[in-house]
C-alpha cells in the first residue's frame, strides 16, 4: 500500500486548471476563483499562494471488502494522462448522524443500499479518481473527491455524479460543492 499523501488544493489566479464553474449542491458554496493547482506533499504551500486552499491526505482504501478492492485496482487508471483534460474537485461534508454510526452501518448504506463502490466501478477506466479525507485535518469538508476524464467521457460524468446524488448514502451530506475544471 502506498504511503498516505497530503494533496493540497490551491485556488487563485495561477495554476494548469481552470476553473469553469463552482456550484453549490447542498450548503454554502466556496468563493470564486480563476484557477486551480494540485500540490502533493506534506509542506504547506504558503509560497504558492492563493485565494482559498483545501487540503486532504489520501489512505486505505475504506469500505470495501476484498473483491471490490481487487476490481477498483484492475480497472482504475492513474490521474494525469494527458487526453483527460477535464477535472471535477466536489469537497463534500456528511451530517453528525453519518458520523455518528458504526462503520459496518455506514457500509451497508455505502455500498449494500446506494451501491457506490460498484456504481464508480461501472466508470472506471474512463474517469479516473482519487478520494481524500480531510475531517482529520480540521478542514471545512470531510472528504475532496477528484476526477480526470477526457472531453468525451464528460456525458459518463455526469451520469455518475447523477447516480450517486440519487442514493441513500447523500441524504447525509450536508454541505457539498461541485467545481469543475479544464486544462489544455
Amino acid at each position: 500500500m502506498p504511503r498516505p499523501l497530503q494533496v493540497s488544493f490551491v485556488v487563485g489566479a495561477s495554476g494548469p486548471w481552470r476553473i469553469d464553474g463552482i456550484t453549490p449542491v447542498t450548503g454554502a458554496s466556496l468563493p470564486p476563483a480563476e484557477r486551480l493547482r494540485v500540490v502533493e506533499s506534506f509542506e504547506t504551500p504558503a509560497s504558492i499562494g492563493g485565494i482559498w486552499t483545501l487540503r486532504g491526505v489520501t489512505s486505505n482504501v475504506r469500505y470495501t471488502n476484498e473483491h471490490e478492492l481487487d476490481a477498483l485496482v484492475e480497472r482504475q487508471q492513474g490521474l494525469g494522462r494527458a487526453n483527460a483534460t477535464r477535472a471535477a474537485l466536489i469537497p463534500i461534508r456528511k451530517t453528525e448522524a453519518w458520523w455518528a454510526l458504526a462503520q459496518d452501518q455506514r457500509r451497508t448504506i455505502l455500498e449494500e443500499q446506494s451501491r457506490h463502490i460498484g456504481i464508480g466501478l461501472e466508470y472506471l477506466p474512463a474517469v479516473a479518481r482519487r478520494l481524500h479525507h480531510s475531517r482529520e485535518l480540521d478542514e471545512p469538508f470531510d472528504f475532496l473527491t477528484w476526477f480526470e476524464y477526457a472531453p468525451e467521457h464528460s456525458t459518463a460524468f455526469e451520469e455518475l455524479v447523477r447516480r450517486l446524488r440519487e442514493t441513500s448514502e447523500w441524504k447525509y451530506v450536508d454541505r457539498e460543492v461541485d467545481i469543475r475544471l479544464s486544462r489544455q
